[in-house]
């Protein structure tokens, strides 16, 4: 069973490591003329970090979404199938 508050404290995490992530000290860090891979670092790092925050915003959102009696809302879905 998760605190009700759980999600709303992850999404405040996402937010401030997406301040962190493209905060001038980490974006200057890697403003560089290299390349990695054939693309230039800078957007390499940029595309991997919006990356990161969207799978970690979809498994914050996604770890919440258990009711308070820890069941699935799949598994209510098929309930209420099942009655009707």
């Amino acid at each position: 069973m998760t605190r009700p508050g759980l999600m709303n404290e992850r999404l405040m995490a996402l937010f401030l490591l997406g301040l962190l992530l493209f905060g001038p000290p980490l974006m200057g860090a890697f403003d560089r003329p290299a390349i990695a891979l054939g693309i230039p670092v800078l957007y390499l790092y940029l595309f991997l970090a919006w990356l990161c925050l969207i799978v970690f915003s979809a498994l914050a959102i996604e770890g919440g979404a258990q009711t308070p009696s820890g069941a699935e809302p799949e598994d209510l879905d098929r309930a209420f199938e099942d009655e009707g």
